[in-house]
């Protein structure tokens, strides 16, 4: 078998609703998804979702290769980049392709990748993260009743610019997991995303206030995503556990943080990959750390998880695929459950996709992936720079079973995950 070729795609989202963190909203709830395409001389084709930044470069370290050696290809795409470096969204690139060829591997094998990797449940622990700073009181509690109603337990709210509104956001949200349960299960866990916009001081500050009437199981980026020491000085001044990684790309930009102690949850992006995801969690575990994922449309990394032994809980956001993308899995009982499709279980609509009319809007200067110029030297809670909530559209929730399969007349997007 051999690699022919790959194609690169952009599709998106869809929320119904405005989404973002501390650092800005996207307000027209669109969150655009590129995927990488790699194509065998038998017919297989591997999808992975990531970046496409130097995907020509990136190609050509695989192009003709057996995709089999999927970790021996991992190594020759990072040795392709390391002049440029291969941080970043080349990283990304990077993991598109690894995904893609993992997705290979297992087809090849005629087997869910979770059974090729060694997993022994196809189950994986799951908690709500809505990306929801921008929503009113009554659309947080809307959207958390949809979570708890697929039996998530566990919830992750955006914050850090106002230590008054997140207690009041995160006690709400509380309530509507604790009375999904009617207070007979265990306490909800609560998450805080703080999506580095504190200095440190102002993340200890912040924290130990909330933690006089809450218990917190972690903050996430309270500080810079580079800042061991940092990191380390916030974990001693509060009593929940500092969450990072999802940003960092390669173990050598994991190194110092572990080194200092200053991560509790060892995070790994979605987009970075398989073979990144695998070797974080070995790190971790030789830390005894535990490991979770982040991000939308993580499937990849949900098939690692099931054979990761120090996994804790992978991230839920959208409970929908993107356009033009079917998965096979759903959302029962605050986990997720993998299919038995071979592979990674992912189908895509390449003619959906491209004739979409839904597209991401015009990249702003005030978006989330936009540091603004006060993060980090706040002196007191501002609006001046916080998300403004808007109304939410709609409310959509997909079932609690899937199909046994998805219907050869049933284009990708009325899923499993969708019931769009």
């Amino acid at each position: 078998m051999r690699i022919t070729g790959f194609r690169s795609l952009n599709t998106v989202q869809e929320w119904g609703r405005p989404v973002g963190d501390a650092n800005g909203v996207f307000a027209d709830g669109l969150i655009p998804v590129p995927i990488i395409l790699v194509d065998t001389d038998v017919g297989i084709t591997g999808v992975g979702f990531g970046p496409h930044a130097g995907a020509e470069t990136v190609f050509a370290a695989i192009d003709g290769e057996d995709p089999r050696g999927v970790t021996a290809l991992y190594d020759r795409m990072l040795r392709q980049t390391f002049k440029a470096g291969h941080a970043g969204a080349v990283f990304g690139t990077i993991g598109a392709f690894d995904t893609a060829l993992w997705d290979i591997k297992a087809q090849a094998a005629g087997e869910p990748l979770w059974r090729l990797l060694g997993g022994r449940d196809r189950t994986v622990p799951a908690y709500a993260s809505g990306l929801d700073i921008g929503l009113t009181d009554a659309e947080l509690v809307g959207v958390y009743q949809t979570y708890a109603e697929h039996g998530l337990r566990a919830a992750k709210l955006k914050g850090g610019l106002d230590v008054d509104r997140d207690r009041h956001r995160l006690t709400l949200v509380r309530e509507v997991l604790t009375d999904a349960d009617a207070g007979r299960g265990p306490r909800p866990a609560m998450m805080l995303d703080a999506n580095e916009a504190w200095s440190r001081k102002q993340a200890v500050r912040h924290v130990s206030e909330l933690e006089r009437s809450l218990d917190l199981t972690w903050v996430e980026e309270p500080v810079r995503r580079w800042d061991a020491e940092g990191m380390a000085v916030v974990g001693r001044g509060i009593r929940a556990s500092v969450a990072s990684g999802e940003n960092l790309t390669g173990l050598e930009q994991f190194r110092p943080l572990l080194a200092a102690g200053a991560i509790d949850i060892v995070q790994t992006g979605a987009v970075w990959g398989i073979s990144h995801f695998l070797r974080v969690a070995t790190l971790a575990h030789a830390h005894d750390l535990p490991v979770s994922p982040v991000g939308n449309t993580s499937v990849g990394l949900l098939h690692a998880a099931t054979a990761t032994p120090n996994h804790l809980v992978s991230e839920l956001q959208d409970l929908h695929p993107p356009v033009g993308v079917y998965l096979d899995l759903y959302v029962e009982d605050g986990q997720f459950v993998l299919g038995d499709s071979t592979g990674i279980g992912i189908q895509v609509d390449e003619h959906m996709i491209r004739t979409a009319t839904c597209r991401p809007g015009t990249p702003t200067r005030d978006g989330p992936n936009v540091r603004p110029e006060s993060a980090g030297r706040r002196l007191l809670a501002t609006t001046d720079d916080a998300p403004v909530p808007h109304h939410l559209s709609a409310l959509r929730s997909l079932p609690l079973r899937p199909a046994d399969k998805a219907p050869q007349n049933t284009q990708p997007h009325a899923s499993p995950l969708s019931d769009r």
